[in-house]
């Protein structure tokens, strides 16, 4: 089997691509959406976070807790948002190399915002068979790819369920 680097979802939200941008910009508010992300360590910035920021991501998957550092790569109000994760760890995270690219673009269509979240795999110096492996422990037999899918449609649900919800208050 081929291994998949790129999967991505989108919705639309019935918000401005700035309100969509304000929110998931916030790395202390992904908690609210994502399954498996629970927002970032007390350190973390509030609010929407500029290019070159940096934030600790806490993590929560069953029983298994971990955090990772991130770094924002992208922040272009109403247009892009993008982080990438280099370093991970159970306590803080001390291993460091290139471990998954978020992004998330937010498109003007008729009704509000088409929002798109991609996740890309940057293990690229694993050998397929190794992250075949690690990828059918951590998912319970899923590859990253097809585990991130679900994850990205869950997200991508619950952030329009709020920003709508929120703008219907």
């Amino acid at each position: 089997m081929t291994r998949v680097f790129t999967v991505s979802g989108s919705i639309v939200v019935g918000v401005s691509p700035e309100t969509a941008f304000r929110a998931v910009s916030s790395p202390a508010d992904m908690g609210r959406w994502s399954p498996e992300n629970r927002g970032t360590t007390d350190d973390g910035p509030a609010g929407p976070a500029v290019e070159g920021s940096t934030f600790v991501g806490r993590n929560k998957r069953g029983v298994f807790r971990w955090v990772t550092r991130c770094r924002v790569v992208a922040a272009d109000p109403g247009v892009r948002f993008a982080f990438r994760v280099r370093a991970i760890g159970v306590g803080r995270p001390r291993l460091r190399a290139p471990i998954a690219t978020w992004e998330y673009r937010f498109e003007a269509v008729e009704g509000g915002t088409r929002v798109t979240e991609t996740w890309t795999d940057d293990r690229r110096a694993w050998p397929a068979f190794a992250a075949r492996a690690f990828d059918w422990i951590v998912t319970s037999g899923k590859t990253f790819a097809q585990f991130q899918e679900r994850n990205i449609a869950i997200t991508l649900r619950n952030l329009k369920r709020e920003l709508e919800h929120d703008r219907a208050v």
